[in-house]
């Protein structure tokens, strides 16, 4: 029985070293965003996956809720355009492509109930390089779509993070 529990002992320091070593540097998660709002509703036109990623980030990083109707919101998010592509970053020696840059481009402003502006017109861009070869051309197809999925989901966490610096950063007013 005791050479079990050392066993154990043994075993948990082992497996506990490298999440001790990460707090003691500083590491942490994310966590969540701190919105000064109860509800945001999401207006606009942006693509159906953009507007779940939305949703998602702000159910789940946030304690604020998602109003269906904007009159109901404290914070109107407007997607005024959601753009995603490709170009052509590199060719082969036989001039096939051999790369892809994939884009996202989401323009947006966030405006409060009383129409204050609270993030003006603004527009955020990601983009990430994918290599491609034509031998593997249904995985490139997945792997596309995956490395898709992971932008808009960043992007939308991005977008909150700047309407929340945006809403506790000091009104300045113009005279």
């Amino acid at each position: 029985m005791s050479v079990n529990k050392l066993r154990r002992a043994v075993i948990g320091l082992i497996a506990g070293a490298p999440v001790s070593g990460l707090v003691a540097c500083g590491y942490r998660l994310r966590g969540m965003v701190d919105l000064p709002f109860k509800v945001i509703a999401i207006t606009g036109n942006p693509s159906p996956p953009m507007r779940a990623d939305l949703q998602t980030a702000i159910l789940t990083g946030t304690d604020v809720k998602v109003a269906i109707n904007p009159k109901d919101a404290d914070l109107v998010l407007d997607i005024t355009n959601d753009i995603s592509g490709r170009e052509i970053l590199a060719y082969n020696s036989n001039g096939q492509v051999s790369a892809y840059r994939l884009n996202i481009r989401v323009g947006f402003r966030a405006y409060d109930t009383s129409g204050a502006e609270i993030v003006p017109e603004s527009e955020i861009y990601m983009t990430r390089d994918m290599d491609f070869s034509n031998s593997t051309v249904l995985a490139s197809d997945v792997q596309q779509q995956q490395f898709l999925t992971l932008m808009r989901k960043d992007l939308s966490v991005q977008i909150l993070r700047r309407v929340s610096a945006a809403a506790k950063a000091p009104q300045t007013r113009a005279f």
